[in-house]
């Protein structure tokens, strides 16, 4: 798998974290619907063990994310 998805990912990540920070939640919580989405076509594909590494490293910031936002409203 490409690191490029990945660099992606973690750019829209880092904006959903300053959208949080600005208390932008709605945004944030469409955003993050997005990268989980792309997330589990990223799973449905994976083939290597580090990519499943990567990928369920971002689904355990995601789930943290999604509560904070929660959290939030």
């Amino acid at each position: 798998m490409e690191s490029d998805k990945f660099s992606a990912l973690k750019e829209t990540v880092q904006e959903i974290i300053d959208l949080i920070a600005t208390k932008d939640l709605k945004t944030a919580n469409n955003k993050l619907v997005e990268v989980s989405e792309e997330l589990d076509e990223l799973l449905d594909f994976a083939e290597e063990d580090e990519d499943l590494r990567e990928i369920s490293k971002y689904q355990v910031l995601l789930n943290q994310l999604h509560q904070k936002i929660n959290a939030a409203e």
